[in-house]
């Protein structure tokens, strides 16, 4: 498994205002204490459940992928249309691999994912753009999030999803991502 070469390296910022480098910066040191993992680790063990959680080490990191996705998709479109019942299991599902994926292929696709956003944060005209939150139990009716909260809310995601992944790597083998 080589998680050396990092999303990290593809959000390095190279444009964009002071506070746009720092919402990148930030992010990639994020991802990369996320990827980092899954450093030397085969495929047994990134999908391993070791704690009494469901969560595993590459299900984390494609669950934080999909997750960045979908809103950088809201940043540019706002929230995307609903039809009928969330789908419950499309989210459990973000959170393990499924036949035919596998580890290389879900850091290749945080790596693309990644390069996106930073894209979108550098062209982005105004980071004070917002939209319309989706109706949901979790979010205040009327409420609308700008780029600048939708980017702070990705930062949290995944340094939180890190946090999980360190915990799950230090009971797989004590290997300490983040100290």
């Amino acid at each position: 498994m080589n998680a050396t070469t990092t999303s990290s390296e593809a959000t390095s910022p190279q444009t964009g205002t002071d506070e746009r480098a720092d919402y990148l910066e930030t992010l990639a040191k994020h991802r990369f204490f996320l990827v980092n993992t899954l450093r030397g680790l085969d495929e047994e063990q990134v999908t391993a459940t070791p704690t009494v959680s469901e969560l595993c080490l590459v299900g984390l990191v494609k669950h934080v992928t999909a997750t960045e996705s979908s809103w950088v998709d809201f940043i540019l479109d706002g929230p995307a249309r609903q039809d009928g019942e969330p789908d419950y299991e499309g989210h459990a599902n973000s959170f393990r691999l499924l036949p035919g994926e596998t580890a290389e292929g879900v850091l290749a696709e945080y790596e693309r994912v990644a390069a996106r956003t930073t894209e979108v944060v550098t062209s982005l005209a105004d980071l004070g753009v917002s939209h319309p939150l989706p109706e949901a139990p979790w979010f205040e009716p009327g409420a609308r999030w700008s780029a600048r909260r939708v980017l702070m809310h990705i930062v949290a995601e995944t340094a939180q999803h890190a946090g999980h992944a360190d915990i799950i790597r230090e009971t797989i083998d004590g290997a300490k991502s983040m100290g």
